[in-house]
């Protein structure tokens, strides 16, 4: 064996037995490494009855506007899936001819859709120019869906960028009273909107409720009676009775 051989194996040997170093790790490393979580999505819970309404403030046709600025008045605030569209039209028009009605019930009309605000004028416009309506209520600019978020308008099994025909009553407190949602393809009844505020109204002021169908001047229901004592009192009062826990009062006043 030749001694440059010699060499390179003693070499070898001598690597072989090293202890191994392990590799160095620092911050940097770690940092580079850790997986990047996406951020969270904001997540609004949908308005619930009789609890405060989402506030909000927001660009409308009428100027920038909040739900604070109608506290002490009733407001129903309505979505629409787009200007320009049919059924919306025929809606906002049926809305537009039902306001002076909403107006002497203290009620506010808002309208939204996720559309700017240049769409909801030229909207309104053509509106008045084709069918000789005009819309004297504020609609609002909704691009970020901000608004439709918070009160659950936008339902991804519908459409995940238009707002379904979502309804809400709230009152002069500016909580929630009435929800009401419809499918993209089907109108709403304005009519039985207007119906609805004048029935909750009728029960604030009377502390009564209203039957299927209720129109004001009918007969309203007086709630039944808790106890058995009560129950036998209600039998001879002055409310038409059919049964104890059945009574109806025609002025609609207790």
């Amino acid at each position: 064996m030749t001694a440059t051989l010699a060499l390179l194996l003693s070499l070898s040997a001598a690597q072989a037995k090293a202890p191994v170093e392990p590799p160095t790790v620092t911050l940097e490393h770690v940092v580079k490494a850790a997986p990047v979580e996406p951020a969270a999505a904001e997540v609004f819970a949908m308005p619930r009855i009789n609890e405060p309404a989402p506030q909000f403030t927001a660009k409308t046709t009428h100027g920038t506007v909040s739900l604070s600025d109608y506290e002490g008045k009733w407001v129903v605030l309505f979505s629409h899936p787009a200007d320009f569209t049919p059924v919306c039209s025929t809606e906002f028009m049926a809305f537009a001819e039902a306001q002076p009605t909403f107006e002497a019930l203290n009620t506010q009309l808002i309208g939204l859709s996720i559309d700017s605000v240049y769409a909801h004028i030229a909207w309104v416009r053509a509106l008045k120019e084709k069918f000789d309506v005009d819309i004297n209520f504020p609609i609002i600019e909704d691009l970020s869906m901000d608004v439709a978020h918070k009160y659950g308008m936008i339902q991804p099994g519908a459409s995940d960028t238009a707002a379904v025909r979502a309804v809400f009553v709230i009152d002069p407190a500016q909580k929630v009273r009435a929800m009401i949602y419809y499918p993209l393809s089907n109108g709403r009844d304005v009519s039985e909107i207007v119906r609805l505020v004048q029935a909750i109204q009728t029960s604030d002021a009377n502390k009564v409720a209203t039957p299927e169908g209720w129109r004001p001047g009918e007969a309203c229901i007086v709630p039944p009676p808790g106890t058995t004592a009560a129950a036998q009192e209600r039998m001879g009062s002055k409310y038409d009775v059919t049964d104890w826990f059945f009574s109806t009062t025609s002025s609609c006043e207790r």
